[in-house]
């Protein structure tokens, strides 16, 4: 990695990012409880470990109602400068979590559902393409809406949400 790629450290999109973004997690789940939900907590322990405080955790039944109802919450408290969601993001008829989130996205970034497909293809193959998770801006803030299985979760983590984190947020503040 030569310096001043954009895969740098020391380009100049990377020296603006957030070094440390709180972020609220919500799961996504009619079965899940606190004690359970082994998914979200995988969620908040890498983005702790990547130096993200997670500021609050919460389940949302998979019902668009509920999930506005976290997802409007997160965004209004302060000090959030992200919201992952996890679950809800099949193909099932209970999985609502995108045609939830989407309309509440002021920027999609669509390159989040891509890149994460195209990544889950590599280790799971064609059924990837059962995945709509989908990413944006609302309210200044990063949502994020991840499958909800363990792997997915540490796919997305690590190869896209830990390494863009801190400058989305960044972005995400920028104003017009």
């Amino acid at each position: 990695m030569s310096e001043g790629t954009p895969s740098s450290p020391n380009h100049h999109h990377r020296r603006e990012a957030r070094r440390a973004v709180p972020t609220w997690v919500i799961t996504v789940s009619d079965t899940r409880t606190a004690e359970t939900d082994t998914g979200g907590q995988l969620l908040a322990e890498l983005l702790e470990r990547g130096g993200h405080p997670v500021v609050g955790r919460e389940i949302a039944r998979d019902e668009p109602a509920a999930i506005t109802a976290a997802l409007d919450a997160a965004l209004a408290r302060d000090g959030v400068g992200a919201v992952l969601l996890t679950g809800g993001t099949g193909v099932a008829p209970r999985d609502v979590t995108p045609e939830t989130v989407e309309p509440r996205l002021e920027r999609v970034i669509p390159g989040f559902g891509e890149l994460f497909r195209m990544l889950s293809y590599e280790e799971i193959g064609s059924a990837a393409l059962l995945s709509r998770a989908v990413g944006g801006i609302a309210e200044g803030r990063v949502v994020l809406a991840l499958p909800g299985s363990r792997g997915a979760i540490r796919l997305a983590m690590e190869k896209l949400v830990l390494p863009e984190l801190g400058h989305l947020a960044a972005e995400a503040l920028k104003r017009r």
